[in-house]
């Protein structure tokens, strides 16, 4: 993922940086605001290491998953039916109807 995943969606992400540093204060997230320079700055703060450290330490964290709130946005939704196409057989289109499945009603 890309920061600007982080920074449009700030709150959405409170529960996997708490999940990756525990001691993060969810009312110290909420003044960062999803201002990268400021999370780094925090997250040095909070771990005693040097600014390059947390920011590597970031970097490493946003090559994880999207958190649900942010992939179920439906304005995800267009660019989660195109990358879908790769798990489809070979002429299918990933924009058909589902309705032989069930899960329309």
């Amino acid at each position: 993922m890309r920061w600007h995943h982080v920074q449009e969606n700030w709150p959405a992400f409170f529960d996997a940086i708490l999940d990756k540093w525990p001691d993060a204060d969810e009312t110290e997230l909420e003044e960062i605001d999803g201002d990268q320079r400021a999370f780094v700055a925090y997250i040095a703060g909070l771990t005693g290491q040097e600014p390059s450290d947390a920011r590597e330490e970031i970097r490493d964290w946003l090559a994880g998953e999207l958190p649900s709130d942010v992939v179920m946005d439906e304005r995800h939704d267009d660019q989660s039916i195109r990358l879908s196409a790769k798990y489809l057989p070979e002429g299918e289109d990933e924009y058909d109807d589902d309705a032989r499945f069930g899960d329309d009603g």
